[in-house]
């Protein structure tokens, strides 16, 4: 691990005033993936800023009517127990649950947990060249291993997939993020418009300005929240990343689904909304086969490469069976 300036702020305004003095500065809270990344010398931030004295502005758990507001140092676990969260958006519980130990849930916090980085083979191993890590220095996966790699939203460039859980229920319920920075100031702005698809600058993951804080995220309530369910496919059961997984909230009236929204984890570079399924379900009558279409349509785009064409039909049951699951719950 190389030598780095500490800091601990009091204020979101010294977080971000400090932020903004550093160079190659870095926010840390829980710290499982930044700390892990600089001892394996990936990242190498020159200060790091903890926010976690913030934890009183930042960590409160809102629910009311109209929306769940969660702030961005709610750690994993906490979240997780919310008897609100449990009842009213099960999606968002199961995906917390699912993501790791319960050691990891108690330091990870939310905020953090949604900018972790991929955990490509070729990314954290710097001998192997990697367009994410180092800028035009090749993609070793597109020839190498790449078993755990994406079929959906990749490029030339990289075809890493995303590897956290909690962002897939967030985007398929629409939720936004809350952010502030020197140069923008506050903003609010969907969840789907944070992470960016790797294009020709895989290195640029995300939209936030640099020392852009994430301060929160809100996600509206609605009648599919309850009726909302994560299914996760990993090698093996206990706290692995995902082969494929799928976050589904739907509104069924009448027998028929009124709201259908989907996304996709463990198959794609950036949290994925898979948008040509749920038009496949909406105002159908849905069982098996209707679920099947649906499985099939948001695969329809999928590149896969050798060694991962199992995710293809991985995934589609895996959505199948998460669209079932859902149907199939009893809701107030």
């Amino acid at each position: 691990m190389r030598r780095f300036d500490y800091q601990r702020v009091h204020t979101v305004e010294a977080a971000v005033r400090a932020a903004q003095a550093r160079q190659a500065a870095q926010f840390i809270a829980g710290g499982t993936n930044m700390v892990d990344y600089m001892t394996l010398d990936v990242v190498q931030p020159r200060s790091l800023i903890d926010i976690n004295p913030l934890r009183e502005q930042l960590s409160g758990i809102d629910a009311n009517a109209q929306r769940l507001r969660l702030g961005a140092l709610v750690r994993m676990s906490q979240a997780e127990d919310h008897p609100r969260i449990r009842s009213d958006y099960p999606v968002i519980q199961q995906s917390l649950l699912l993501a790791a130990s319960r050691q990891i849930r108690n330091m990870a916090s939310l905020g953090g947990n949604v900018l972790q980085r991929t955990r490509c083979e070729y990314f954290r191993e710097t001998s192997w060249p990697c367009n994410r890590r180092a800028p035009g220095s090749g993609c070793a996966a597109l020839e190498g291993v790449n078993r755990q790699h994406a079929v959906l939203g990749t490029s030339e460039q990289c075809i890493a997939a995303y590897p956290g859980d909690f962002a897939q229920a967030l985007i398929a319920l629409d939720a936004f993020v809350e952010t502030i920075g020197a140069d923008k100031g506050a903003r609010r702005f969907p969840f789907a418009q944070l992470h960016r698809m790797p294009g020709n600058t895989p290195d640029i993951e995300n939209t936030l300005a640099p020392g852009e804080l994430i301060t929160g995220f809100e996600v509206p309530a609605g009648p599919w929240t309850q009726r909302s369910c994560y299914v996760k496919v990993r090698d093996r059961q206990s706290y692995q990343f995902a082969l494929a997984s799928a976050a589904v909230a739907l509104h069924i009236e009448g027998g028929r689904v009124r709201v259908a929204r989907i996304a996709l984890g463990g198959v794609a570079s950036v949290p994925w909304r898979a948008h040509d399924a749920e038009a496949v379900l909406r105002n159908g009558m849905l069982d098996e086969e209707l679920a099947q279409k649906a499985a099939k349509a948001a695969f329809a785009n999928a590149h896969p490469r050798p060694q991962n064409r199992f995710k293809v039909p991985l995934g589609q049951q895996a959505l199948i069976r998460a669209l079932l699951e859902a149907r199939a719950m009893v809701v107030s």
